[in-house]
């Protein structure tokens, strides 16, 4: 087992984000609280699916038994095109607890959430369990989630899929590559995305990539954390979930691991 990376507590360290663009600045509050500095990293940006092909989709996917939103990107998306609260009570389910507040806050009453935030803890939900003969649908964006979707038609459900935003590459530039490459100190990974990983890491030029395998990466599940071993990523930590706060606590946790975090 790799030991921990240490820093003092006084020294500056870089936490980095794979969020979309536009979307780090939680994380980047969470890093400043923990003294740590954040390097934003985008993959791809979101853009929202605004015709009527995907509304009659997300209308479909409202009438069905049992409404799986996979992300907080989800939610906000599917309100742009209808209301959210036509949905009714207990039927709408989440992969986590950001994305279901996302829904409270926009009138939808009975969601579920799991308390392990992941696509295993989703469908372990009691509104998951007995879905023959039901209609399930994914409100999502192409591509991910493919284990949802094969458990819920292997348990005998229809299922529909309303992709209802769209994540459009980023080229990384030169001059990112190059910040990245000047960065000083310890750095770490926060993961919460494995695509995002993957589609980065073609971009990057491999001394990049062999410094990165070799710091700490902290991951927001257990299924992210051997992907990245499976990529070669050495010191590898699972987060307690993918929460902002979550993952800069298990970053200064392996940095610090005598001392409590802020």
């Amino acid at each position: 087992m790799n030991a921990p990376a240490y820093v003092p507590t006084d020294t500056p360290w870089h936490l980095i984000s794979l969020r979309p663009q536009g979307q780090h600045d939680a994380l980047r509050r969470a890093a400043a609280r923990i003294g740590a500095r954040t390097v934003a990293l985008s993959p791809w940006r979101l853009r929202l699916r605004n015709d009527a092909a995907t509304r009659a989709q997300l209308a479909q996917a409202l009438a069905c038994d049992r409404i799986v939103f996979t992300s907080p990107a989800a939610v906000d998306a599917a309100a742009r095109l209808l209301p959210l609260a036509q949905i009714p009570p207990g039927h709408a389910v989440t992969v986590g607890e950001g994305t279901a507040r996302e829904l409270r806050r926009r009138g939808v009453a009975g969601v579920q959430a799991p308390s392990r935030m992941d696509s295993e803890g989703l469908l372990a939900l009691p509104a998951m369990r007995h879905l023959q003969g039901k209609r399930v649908a994914l409100v999502t964006a192409p591509g991910g989630r493919g284990m949802i979707a094969a458990q819920v038609q292997a348990m005998g459900a229809q299922l529909l899929r309303a992709d209802v935003y769209d994540r459009v590459p980023l080229p990384v530039s030169a001059a990112t590559v190059a910040r990245l490459q000047a960065l000083q100190g310890i750095t770490v990974l926060a993961l919460s995305s494995g695509e995002a990983l993957e589609h980065l890491l073609t971009q990057l030029p491999e001394p990049l990539i062999e410094r990165w395998r070799a710091a700490p990466v902290v991951s927001a599940s257990a299924r992210l954390a051997e992907l990245a071993r499976s990529l070669g990523f050495g010191q590898v930590h699972v987060a307690a979930g993918p929460m902002p706060a979550q993952l800069a606590s298990a970053a200064y946790a392996v940095l610090h691991p005598q001392d409590p975090a802020p």
